[in-house]
């Protein structure tokens, strides 16, 4: 059974504030939000002001309830899939993303070439190309 938003807060130590809940929810079901998507579906259970948004997306993503990801020319984007390692496809065209699971399956999937002192613990990996419907009309 899914946790309900309010238990997922509690969890992390934060708490369980209407924004808060709001924000969590509206990103239920929509994976790879941008900020403005957010705030639209936000809009409809009574509203936040752009801070507040940013402030509890600020909160979210320290609790590591949230993941935000930024894939070059893109908004940043704001998803409830953490604490896995995935990765992700990017449409050069219209802009779909899509999970992709690490087929390694342990963080890092990879380490850099060369040693530079750092402890690796994550590797980000974004491909890019064009989605199956960016190409069907890219050959009509």
């Amino acid at each position: 059974m899914e946790q309900s938003v309010g238990d997922l807060l509690k969890g992390r130590g934060l708490r369980s504030t209407a924004q808060r809940r709001a924000v969590l929810t509206a990103l239920r079901g929509h994976p790879h939000s941008t900020a403005a998507d957010l705030e639209t579906r936000v809009a409809e259970s009574g509203g936040l002001s752009r801070q507040g948004l940013y402030n509890v997306l600020e909160d979210l993503t320290k609790a590591e309830l949230v993941r935000c990801i930024e894939p070059a020319g893109s908004p940043t984007r704001y998803e409830l899939r953490v604490g896995d390692n995935h990765h992700h496809l990017v449409c050069r065209r219209c802009g779909l993303i899509e999970d992709v699971d690490c087929r390694v399956g342990a963080a890092p999937c990879l380490t850099p070439g060369k040693d530079l002192g750092f402890a690796v613990d994550e590797a980000e990996i974004t491909w890019w190309g064009l989605c199956a419907e960016c190409q069907r009309t890219a050959e009509a």
